[in-house]
């Protein structure tokens, strides 16, 4: 039988992390909060037990999982960057390549 293996961003993994810890939106957190609490998601469960804690918030109670992540996902890509992040201005004042100045 041949083996599987799943392949999981870290943009992804930092978003599940996010989603199964004890931060809410409302709490209005700043960067260290966030990065914290990634931290500590991943420490307790592992990468693939947040997934899983995912996994079962979206079997469960799908409408929240879905407004939930979509928080964690803008929340980690605006801490750490990621999709649809804009990246700052280089100190010449120039972006990157690829960037529209």
């Amino acid at each position: 039988m041949r083996t599987v293996n799943n392949f999981l961003s870290i943009s992804a993994a930092r978003a599940d992390a996010l989603f199964v810890s004890s931060l809410q939106p409302s709490d209005e957190p700043g960067a260290g909060q966030i990065r914290q609490s990634v931290v500590a998601a991943v420490r307790q469960f592992g990468s693939r037990g947040c997934a899983g804690r995912v996994a079962q918030e979206f079997g469960e109670h799908p409408a929240l999982a879905a407004e939930r992540m979509r928080w964690a996902r803008q929340a980690v890509a605006g801490v750490f960057g990621g999709p649809g992040r804009q990246e700052p201005a280089r100190r010449n004042g120039q972006r990157a390549l690829g960037r529209a100045a």
